[in-house]
């Protein structure tokens, strides 16, 4: 990741000594610094600054990496040095574009879906990985959570991924969720960045905040003589004592109109003709392009509606924040209203 930069950007054109010199001495410290501040940054007692030296250093070489490929594929065509003046423009450029898309409160989305047997419309608001973590975005949160507010929903949904970084670490940022505005319900599945940090005491939390925790069950909601029902499944990856996704106990019960929230898309393959709806986080898009494509590999399902069998659908949202790199490239943050119509 380090050398294919170096070398597009110092070592291949006919720099002067001088600038060559300072250059490698800079890649050299960023190479040798990045994993020294992602292990201080990212272990379990993890340091906030250090995380967000590596984390940024690492959004920044990535950026770097993909435009370096492109720019040795330029520089057939045009000189080293161009191609090396091209390709710090364009990351930096990108890269500063990236943080202020990363930053801003996300744009609403708005999606329609249609719903067999659905007596009513129904108003869903969907966040997602809010990854609250070393950068302090309680203004963002507030911010969030006005705009959510602004949209009158009937029900919000939260798809996990809350926060890296336990309850009580990230309460302050945490803490505008409690002032989400709905007339039916507030819910919330836990992700696979909870299991890293203590999901129980995410549960917990979101609980305190008036939130429905959906840990493998289910809720009825009404609104006149239409009902929906809403269930949620633990992420995949999630383990410990009574933790585990268990869709089956999830759904014991339910008749009627499905919506399920579960962090991941793949686990669409369990949820398959047994909702109408499953909404999932996760993949961020790709969040820094192309990294969108690596994703594909794991999830399949990066973002936006899909169908699968006869009754069930899949949103995959991009997520209302980020994680780790404080960029988003060519992967914009969401808040989605999904309009349930029957």
């Amino acid at each position: 990741m380090f050398g294919v930069p170096w070398w597009t950007v110092v070592g291949e054109p006919d720099w002067p000594t001088a600038v060559t010199v300072v250059g490698t001495v800079v890649f050299g410290a960023a190479m040798l610094g990045f994993p020294l501040f992602m292990y201080l940054g990212h272990s379990r007692r993890g340091r906030d600054w250090a995380a967000r030296v590596g984390d940024t250093t690492l959004g920044a070489i990535w950026v770097l990496l993909v435009w370096s490929l492109i720019g040795q594929v330029a520089s057939i065509v045009v000189s080293h040095e161009a191609a090396a003046v091209g390709v710090l423009v364009v990351a930096v450029g990108l890269l500063g574009w990236g943080y202020a898309e990363a930053m801003r409160v996300p744009r609403t989305k708005r999606v329609d879906v249609r719903v067999a047997g659905l007596a009513d419309e129904f108003r869903l608001v969907v966040i997602s990985d809010t990854h609250y973590g070393p950068i302090n975005r309680v203004r963002w949160s507030e911010g969030l959570v006005a705009a959510v507010n602004r949209l009158d929903p009937d029900i919000v949904a939260h798809a996990g991924d809350i926060a890296d970084g336990t309850a009580q670490k990230r309460k302050e940022m945490a803490a505008p969720l409690g002032t989400v505005q709905s007339r039916l319900a507030r819910v919330y599945v836990t992700g696979n960045h909870e299991y890293f940090s203590e999901a129980q005491g995410w549960i917990d939390h979101m609980e305190s905040l008036g939130w429905e925790a959906l840990h493998n069950r289910h809720v009825v909601v009404r609104k006149g003589d239409a009902t929906l029902t809403l269930a949620g499944v633990d992420d995949r990856t999630a383990t410990g004592p009574g933790h585990g996704a268990d869709l089956k106990t999830a759904l014991d019960g339910v008749t009627g109109p499905v919506v399920l929230l579960a962090h991941q898309p793949k686990q669409i393959g369990q949820a398959r003709d047994l909702v109408d709806l499953q909404i999932s986080g996760h993949t961020h898009g790709g969040q820094i392009w192309p990294f969108h494509y690596l994703v594909r590999m794991d999830q399949k399902w990066v973002h936006g509606l899909s169908r699968h069998g006869d009754r069930t659908q899949l949103y995959t949202t991009r997520g209302s924040g980020f994680w780790g790199p404080p960029f988003r490239v060519f992967a914009p943050s969401e808040i989605t209203l999904i309009t349930l119509r029957p």
